[in-house]
């Protein structure tokens, strides 16, 4: 292939196992852990920089990482990206991949050194990176070692601590958009309908009242953005906004799903019947009504 490769960053297993750089091949789920890891997080570092959610052209390319050898050092695996193809459509070296490589070094880190995590870390990986290391022994450790940069070492007890993160809510910045559905003024909160399914708790302030009741008013065409520090799920999900530092309203044409009325139960089962064929439903037992317990589950007439 033309083009080069270019070592990104390095991975080094540390403990018996993997003594005489050999790599047990039962490790290698935790190469394949790391590649997921920075593979989601140059996604969402991309996203963020760029204001967009659909990704460029031949990026998973651009973020693909590669094992062509092991190195003494205990086991010393050596990841790497080719650069060749695709010269022309993007800059000379893997900017994206390296971003997520490095915070990834410094989340683990700041784990190892009991510190918070980074500001920027993506906290919908967390479970992501609980995953990463489960497997390891006591004596065991994972370095993550970048180009002129110290290890970071992932230590059972750095993962335990992961765990503790992945299994702890969070606050971090929110944007919502939806309707207005319910309003609780003595209580100063409101829900927002993000789809039929999905409802966050937004809390207001005094001065926000009338756009909040407007919107409740008008739902059916109303739509209220938000930003605001949010609270979220172990899992990522957001699940209440508790102060709003950006608000505003737009108005839809038509009304969404969440608006429109939806047909009746029995309407819907008639439908389905109606496209079953007549020879089935004769097939039927004539006291199935009476004696349906029978038939489902065997039990006396």
């Amino acid at each position: 292939m033309k083009g080069k490769w270019i070592e990104v960053v390095k991975l080094a297993f540390k403990g018996k196992r993997f003594e005489d750089h050999a790599l047990d091949v039962n490790a290698l789920s935790e190469i394949i852990r790391f590649k997921k890891i920075v593979a989601e997080t140059a996604k969402i570092l991309w996203r963020e920089a760029n204001r967009k959610e659909r990704l460029p052209k031949h990026f998973e390319e651009r973020t693909k990482l590669y094992l062509r050898r092991i190195e003494q050092g205990s086991a010393l695996v050596p990841l790497e990206t080719f650069y060749g193809e695709y010269e022309q459509l993007f800059e000379q070296e893997p900017v994206e991949l390296k971003e997520a490589i490095e915070l990834a070094h410094k989340t683990i880190l700041a784990v190892e050194q009991d510190n918070p995590l980074p500001d920027n870390f993506p906290k919908s990986l967390l479970s992501e990176f609980e995953k990463w290391g489960e497997d390891l022994a006591e004596d065991e450790t994972i370095e993550i070692i970048p180009p002129g940069k110290e290890p970071a070492r992932l230590t059972p007890k750095a993962h335990l601590r992961l765990v503790t993160f992945a299994e702890t809510p969070y606050e971090a910045e929110a944007e919502a958009k939806g309707e207005v559905l319910e309003a609780d003024i003595r209580l100063a909160r409101f829900q927002l309908w993000l789809d039929e399914r999905t409802r966050i708790t937004v809390n207001f302030t005094p001065e926000l009242e009338e756009m909040v009741t407007t919107a409740l008013k008008d739902h059916q065409t109303c739509r209220l953005y938000i930003k605001g520090k949010g609270e979220y799920s172990p899992q990522g999900r957001l699940e209440h906004i508790k102060q709003i530092s950006e608000s505003w309203t737009t108005t839809v044409s038509e009304p969404t799903l969440l608006n429109l009325m939806a047909p009746p139960i029995e309407d819907i089962l008639s439908e389905l019947a109606s496209e079953i064929p007549e020879e089935e439903w004769e097939k039927l037992p004539s006291d199935l009504t009476d004696n349906l317990d029978h038939y489902l589950y065997g039990t006396p007439k």
